[in-house]
Formats: structure tokens, sequence, C-alpha cells
């Protein structure tokens, strides 16, 4: 499939530069318009997730993932569930794992790679049996989970599914988590690592037969807290070993559903292994876009309706793809 020609984005200045968009957005939008209904379900390994719930009596739904130490309160997933709910689709916000305000029961967490808490959101829903159409949207982390799901299930897809979109997804795990050693990227680095610490500390203190926060003090890199809490408590041998076997890189050419991912080419958290070309011209069902500008899930644009630019474009993508 060739690349997906989208509508030109173009950002107004100064978001043309991809780190002032990034966190302009990250700090300061805001989206109303939004009311969440909150539903907690129980996974088959004894813990909980938090479901935010946007309806407007559809009989199609949107499952939204957030990205890394993230929440349903992110404006990108407040602003794609209102772009959804104004064309006639509920929108379901998944809250990974100690993501919702509330830390999780067990010593485990959440991770890119983490496809089985998305599957029993998805077999919840489909068991009320309302929904005759699902689309998957994620950003960042979230959508290399979606994009890593519909992969390793391939044509066995519960056809429900008719859509994915992923925005800003780091599909090559191991490079972007070294990119975020750069000196230019310390600032989301920082970000990142101290939410995670945190995290960390409350796990100790709930399993402290299990782990020695101790060893946490002195972890500064993304990496460093993969290799000693994200491998060992998830099983697997090191953080490269974690990177390899949860990017979804490879699982792209395995996927028999429509899908889009948009992937900006000043995101300063992607590498160049993140923009899958070779992937997206040899498959039929996987898109790539490609926009000069945007960011890290900061595609302004400046209008009445406030919605973004890739808000637009994933939410056509889907209802293109979802009218048969």
């Amino acid at each position: 499939m060739p690349l997906l020609d989208l509508p030109r984005y173009q950002p107004p200045p100064p978001f043309d530069n991809g780190h002032v968009a990034t966190i302009a957005t990250s700090l300061f939008r805001r989206v109303g318009g939004v009311r969440y209904q909150r539903e907690r379900i129980d996974t088959p390994d004894g813990d909980f997730l938090d479901l935010d719930w946007a309806r407007v009596g559809s009989d199609s739904l949107v499952i939204l993932c957030h990205g890394l130490e993230s929440s349903s309160e992110a404006g990108y997933i407040r602003g794609m569930a209102r772009a959804f709910n104004r064309r006639g689709w509920d929108a379901l916000a998944l809250n990974f794992r100690s993501c919702s305000g509330e830390l999780n029961r067990l010593l485990r967490s959440y991770h890119s790679g983490v496809t089985d808490d998305l599957d029993c959101v998805i077999q919840h829903v489909l068991a009320g049996s309302r929904y005759r159409r699902l689309a998957l949207v994620g950003f960042s982390l979230g959508g290399n989970v979606v994009l890593k799901y519909a992969g390793e299930r391939g044509a066995a897809i519960d056809p429900a599914i008719r859509a994915v979109g992923a925005i800003s997804v780091p599909v090559d795990l191991g490079t972007c988590a070294r990119n975020l050693e750069l000196v230019s990227n310390w600032v989301y680095q920082i970000h990142f690592v101290r939410s995670l610490r945190r995290k960390i500390a409350q796990k100790a203190r709930l399993h402290p037969d299990a782990m020695d926060y101790r060893r946490f003090r002195w972890i500064y890199t993304l990496g460093q807290f993969d290799e000693h809490y994200t491998a060992p408590v998830h099983g697997f041998t090191s953080a490269d070993d974690y990177w390899t076997r949860c990017s979804s890189k490879p699982q792209l050419g395995e996927i028999r559903v429509p899908a889009l991912l948009i992937n900006a080419w000043d995101d300063p958290l992607l590498t160049d292994e993140s923009y899958p070309r070779v992937e997206a011209e040899t498959s039929r069902h996987f898109h790539l876009a490609t926009p000069r500008h945007g960011g890290h899930v900061a595609f302004v644009t400046l209008n009445w309706d406030n919605e973004f630019w890739h808000e637009t474009q994933i939410v056509r993508f889907v209802r293109a793809s979802t009218s048969v």
C-alpha cells in the first residue's frame, strides 16, 4: 500500500518547532465538552482497570490508549474522544494500571507491549453485545500497544474491530529509549523518570519483600528503569530483551485491518527506525503518514472547534474504514 496521502499539515508559528509544540500542548491544552463515567473492571490476574466512558448513545465505539505516565485526562485523549463523539461515536478511555489516580494491586504494572489488558477491555466491551463496530486508537506507548495487538492477532482479530489508529508511536522501542538520553531530550527523560520513581516508591511500600526501593534512587534514565524494573518484573531478561520483544514494528506486516500510523518528522522522541516506510509500502492494510511537523502528539490547529489536525485525520480514516 503506498504511503497514505493525507491533507497537508502546516502548523501556526511557533508550533513549527517540534520541541515547542510538544511541550506547549502537553502543558497548556485544555479540552472541554467531554464527560466521563468511570467503570472499574477486574482483570484475570486479580488486579483492576479503570475505564472512562464518554457516551453519546452510539452502536460504534473507539477505545483510546494513552502514552507513558499519562491517563484518560490528557488533553490528547479528551480531544480524540470529543472528535469521535462529535461524529456520533462513543469513546472509552483505558487507563493503564496505576494511571487512573490509584496504584494497582500487583507488583506488575503496564508497559509498551502489554496487550493482555487491552484484550481484557475489548472482551468486556464485546460481552455487552451493544457495539457492532470497534476502533482502537493509541498514542505514543498506547499506540505501540494497539499496533502490536492488531499484529499479534492478524487475521484472527475479532471481526468487530474494524480499524486501528496510532499517533506519535515509538514502534522501535530500543532506539527511542536511547534517543531520550540525548541532552536535547532530557526534559522529557526527567519528566518520565520522576513520575515512574514516585510509583515505584509506592510499590515498594506495598511489596517490601519483592523489591528494594534503594536500588531505584539512582535511576536517571528510562533505559535504567526498564533494565531494573520493567524487564525483571514482567518476565524479560533485560531492557534490550523487553524492547526487542515488545516493539510493534515487527508486527506491522501482520495487521489485517485498516491501520493508520501518523508520525511527524520533527517528533523529538522518535528515531529514523520509527518511520516504517517499507512496512507501509508492502502492506495491504498498514498505512503511514509522516507530516513534516507535529512534534509528539502536537498537531496544533487553530480553529473554532479546537480540534487538532491528527484528530480530524484519524476520525476520517476510521469512519471511512468502517463504513462498509
